[in-house]
């Protein structure tokens, strides 16, 4: 009777960095090697900041002194004294529940237009995505410019066609309306379209010729075969689109600054005063640390709604 041959021990270098075989411990030391710049970068330029928010949302600090431990006294303060976080987070919410579907359909007619192979689809596609290029600020400031309520191009145009001028960004019951039309107007030939036509460019040709076969319309060859092959394309767009608009902040900014009487004070800008306006830095790292949970939840129940509508090639 053979003796069976013991299996090799894996040597030590391999147990730490992986591996079976000592040249697969070395590949994957070398790995390590060359990546090891970024992950210092993480750990002491994102992980660490993140450390210390979580530190001094359980303190008072305005920079001048040191922190003084509070425990949970910013959190207690958060949900039941600060007049204005629940109304930030009821705004930032309005503006995500209109702004994420409308701009993914947006998004998506375009890209699907884009798809069509025309002449001349490269042109459009660059002017498509040009107004996602310009820096936010300058954005806002062009806007503002347009919805001015006397000079502005948008009641120019509006007295033009026999209508009311608009109050635009000067009144409380349109700013944020007029908001989610510059955010449309401004994003929606941008990233998310891009990623739509890189899914649409993914649908298998096949799918599409044996759908025509059958005789499936254009709506019926949308809904059964393009629609469920692009599910994860829609799904990773809502997903960025949700924390995307849920930290709306730029255009409220530099625009309106949370005005008029605090029509769009959204979650973000709050944050924003509390900790670099007021130097309540103890405080906002609270508020920001409420906002993370949110959107992790968000996340989460949007995550686990997706097993029932996210198709996926390889698997369920």
């Amino acid at each position: 009777m053979r003796a069976s041959i013991p299996a090799r021990r894996p040597s030590v270098l391999a147990v730490i960095v992986g591996g079976t075989t000592r040249q697969g411990a070395q590949r994957a030391l070398w790995g390590y090697i060359f990546i090891a710049p970024w992950l210092v970068g993480l750990l002491v330029f994102v992980g660490g900041p993140i450390l210390v928010s979580l530190y001094l949302s359980l303190t008072t600090y305005d920079i001048l002194s040191a922190p003084r431990w509070v425990g949970l006294a910013n959190y207690h303060r958060v949900f039941f004294e600060d007049p204005l976080f629940w109304p930030s987070i009821g705004r930032s919410l309005y503006y995500a529940v209109v702004v994420v579907p409308v701009g993914l359909v947006g998004s998506l007619l375009l890209a699907m237009l884009l798809n069509q192979g025309l002449r001349g689809t490269n042109v459009f596609r660059t002017f498509f995505f040009l107004p996602s290029l310009t820096p936010g600020v300058a954005l806002s400031v062009l806007w503002l410019w347009l919805m001015h309520p006397q000079l502005g191009l948008a009641n120019q145009l509006l007295r033009t066609l026999g209508l009311a001028p608009w109050p635009w960004l000067t009144d409380s019951n349109t700013v944020i309306p007029s908001l989610i039309i510059i955010q449309l107007l401004t994003t929606m030939g941008g990233g998310a379209m891009l990623i739509f036509l890189a899914g649409l460019q993914g649908v298998p040709r096949e799918l599409e010729e044996a759908a025509i076969v059958d005789g499936a319309g254009r709506w019926m060859k949308f809904r059964h075969v393009t629609l469920p092959m692009i599910t994860p394309t829609l799904f990773f767009n809502l997903i960025l689109g949700i924390i995307g608009a849920l930290q709306v902040f730029t255009v409220a900014f530099v625009a309106t600054n949370g005005g008029p009487d605090y029509g769009s004070w959204f979650i973000a800008l709050h944050i924003y005063q509390q900790a670099f306006a007021y130097l309540r830095l103890g405080y906002g790292a609270a508020l920001a640390w409420v906002f993370l949970v949110l959107v992790l939840i968000l996340t989460l129940i949007n995550f686990a709604f997706s097993r029932r509508w996210v198709f996926y090639r390889g698997g369920s």
